[in-house]
């Protein structure tokens, strides 16, 4: 099968953890060792996030006093892409998975309300004192990520990845294709038919699910620092959700930066093909393929025949 997996930026880096390249390079040859598998039965497709990565990059370039003015979040999506890309592939080429990493851009829309309203999370948590100080600081906007602050940017949806045909022949020659990375690089289309980047950082897994139904994937699978999706989650109630039709979890609601565009990914997903998604930790990536971990979200109700 055609598998299409998107890999959480947190999965590759966890929260509260310093951002050292060693601590990343440790994670991403878990990551390869739990994806090894399912590369051995399966076709796959990776994106991944770069949530914390951009963050520390664009904090980077706003203090760097040999710049007259940071790196737009474009340019630094880019490197993320080359600098992760890197490293899930050694990894996954040390655990004997052939890949490749491509640097690809997703075409969006200029007039997408994202850009009034942002609400990715990339970098650092800090507290609410320090979040405030930083954003009156660099003139960010920073919004509550569970018990931490955290800056939040534009995150317009995607329209396609530029480099789609690239991705389907490479799928079809065999290789294990990483792709997508961030979200891919956000472009828009200018009048004459030319690309230009804008400063904005594409989710992830709204790109991997939109890869899924153009590549006619037969899975989408979300594999993040969480085992399941929950439900009343925050609460003592707080309980993992084991399988869930994709009508029931669209009327739920989850955290807009953070499970929100995952859970949104699933349902575009399963609406759309009619095939099953999962969410689940990075770790049990071949359990939750399987539907013994995480949450599997079906087109219809369990026990309903199609």
């Amino acid at each position: 099968m055609l598998i299409v997996v998107a890999l959480g930026g947190n999965a590759l880096l966890e929260r509260g953890e310093r951002p050292d390249a060693a601590v990343q390079r440790r994670h991403l040859r878990r990551a390869a060792q739990a994806l090894a598998p399912l590369a051995a039965g399966h076709q796959l497709i990776l994106c991944h996030g770069n949530g914390p990565q951009i963050g520390v990059l664009a904090e980077e370039s706003e203090a760097d006093p040999s710049l007259s003015r940071p790196y737009p979040l474009d340019v630094l999506g880019a490197q993320t892409q080359g600098m992760i890309g890197y490293w899930l592939v050694q990894e996954l080429r040390n655990v004997g998975v052939g890949a490749i990493a491509l640097v690809s851009q997703t075409v969006v829309d200029a007039a997408d309300p994202a850009f009034a309203r942002p609400t990715k999370f990339i970098g650092p948590g800090y507290d609410h004192r320090r979040a405030a100080e930083l954003a009156d600081l660099h003139g960010w906007s920073v919004a509550q990520d569970g018990t931490a602050w955290r800056r939040v940017v534009a995150s317009p949806r995607p329209l396609r990845l530029v480099e789609i045909d690239t991705v389907r022949a490479l799928a079809r020659g065999g290789t294990v294709v990483v792709c997508g990375g961030g979200g891919g690089v956000p472009v828009v289309e200018t009048a004459t038919g030319e690309l230009a980047g804008v400063d904005a950082v594409v989710d992830k897994d709204l790109t991997a699910a939109d890869l899924a139904l153009r590549l006619g994937a037969s899975s989408l699978l979300v594999l993040t620092d969480v085992p399941a999706v929950m439900s009343g989650y925050g609460t003592p109630a707080a309980a993992p959700i084991r399988e869930i039709d994709v009508d029931t979890l669209s009327g739920m609601r989850f955290p807009a930066g953070s499970m929100g565009p995952k859970i949104e990914a699933c349902i575009r997903f399963v609406r759309a093909s009619g095939r099953p998604s999962a969410i689940g930790a990075l770790a049990d990536a071949s359990e939750v393929l399987a539907g013994r971990r995480g949450t599997t979200v079906t087109p219809v109700p369990a026990g309903t025949a199609p």
